[in-house]
């Protein structure tokens, strides 16, 4: 006689970075271990690929590979909100009294904040525009796995979120080119043209949480948590 297989609920989300409606389950004992060894090495690559694989596990009809990375944090604390517990408690150091204090999240409470100013449009002259995209999960792999310091860190960065450049009459796709010639139309382009593109990443949308406590001195005080690693402190 065989063990009973425990059926899971099929819930719905919202994707924030497209608005289109995703399905999921809850993770289970099985993706519960691969979050706790990936917490337990301390290692920023580690843990996106296991946010990754936890991601591939519980979304169906999802391609991981190509989902923005705001979109895969989001769906992290989701899943950690409907399988496990929706509350989070954890202690800061109150940066005037020096005190640990004690503060608690409610990842319900917890969304995708968007810039008004952002957009993925870059006009370079009067004929091109050109379109960035959202850095995926395997380009923040690759960044993980950069020195902080290294010039090339913000380069690949840029260039794995160029999408396209279009006119009116004509679009070239950058993944139809190769590495070097990449490299040479981004040597080529107006100077302005990069600190629009800087602009981009400055301006993402992300997950961050404001926390108002008071310390114990009456003084009111706001601790910011940003992105999904910040979340499982």
């Amino acid at each position: 006689m065989a063990l009973p297989k425990i059926d899971l609920p099929l819930m719905e989300i919202k994707q924030p970075s497209t608005g289109n409606i995703v399905k999921y389950r809850p993770f289970t004992v099985k993706e519960e271990k691969i979050l706790l060894v990936a917490q337990e090495a301390d290692d920023p690559a580690a843990e996106i690929l296991a946010m990754k694989q936890i991601i591939g596990n519980c979304f169906y009809d999802l391609d991981v590979d190509e989902t923005p990375m705001i979109d895969l944090e989001y769906f992290l604390l989701i899943l950690r909100s409907s399988s496990v517990d929706n509350k989070i408690k954890f202690s800061v150091t109150d940066p005037d009294t020096e005190e640990n204090t004690e503060l608690e999240i409610d990842l319900n409470e917890v969304h995708v904040k968007f810039n008004d100013s952002h957009t993925d449009e870059i006009k370079i002259n009067d004929r091109y525009s050109l379109f960035l995209k959202y850095p995926t999960i395997d380009a923040f792999i690759k960044i993980a796995d950069m020195a902080p310091e290294d010039p090339l860190t913000t380069y690949n960065i840029m260039t794995s979120c160029l999408d396209k450049i279009a006119a009116e009459d004509e679009i070239e796709y950058f993944k139809d080119y190769t590495d070097k010639e990449i490299e040479q139309f981004m040597d080529d382009m107006p100077a302005d043209t990069l600190n629009k593109i800087l602009n981009f990443f400055e301006t993402l949308p992300k997950l961050r949480h404001e926390i108002k406590y008071k310390n114990s001195n009456g003084k009111e005080q706001t601790f910011v948590v940003e992105g999904a690693r910040s979340f499982f402190i």
